[in-house]
């Protein structure tokens, strides 16, 4: 073969691989932020459900705890509000909420507490049923942001 034929095969070898390797390199950077924002668009649906459910929750648990009729349409909010948890959450948060609607509907059945009986409760801390709740998004958060522990 001719030294200018190897030549130009070199050359054009070389074009079509660097060309390809730039292409490669797009679309993992394009894909790579797609992904980041699709689970930033994620992480911020789940915050709005978790602070809706959380107003909510905090809102009929005390009214729960001082009256023995319900509205069941706010306990039908709640359970709203944890369906669409479990399409976005994993299954410890939404096992917490369910703990805490379940919570609330016992409340309603037990004796109607007197403000001395909350103060009381407050001060043991037997009145913050979302605690755990809490604990378990924010332990969520940080496993999507940081990713799993090594």
């Amino acid at each position: 073969m001719d030294s200018s034929v190897i030549a130009a095969l070199a050359a054009l070898t070389g074009a079509a691989l660097g060309g390809f390797t730039s292409v490669v390199a797009s679309w993992l950077t394009q894909h790579a932020q797609a992904k980041a924002q699709r689970l930033a668009q994620n992480q911020l649906r789940r915050q709005d459900i978790y602070e809706k459910f959380i107003k909510n929750a905090a809102k009929l648990y005390i009214h729960a705890l001082q009256n023995d009729k319900g509205e069941v349409s706010d306990l039908m909010e709640l359970y709203a509000d944890l369906s669409r948890m479990r399409t976005l959450s994993s299954a410890n948060v939404v096992d917490r909420a369910d703990q805490i609607v379940k919570k609330i509907i016992n409340a309603y059945l037990e004796p109607n507490k007197t403000f001395p009986e909350l103060r009381e409760m407050a001060n043991s801390g037997l009145i913050d049923p979302l605690r755990d709740f809490s604990e378990a998004c924010r332990a969520e958060s940080e496993r999507l942001h940081f990713g799993p522990p090594a």
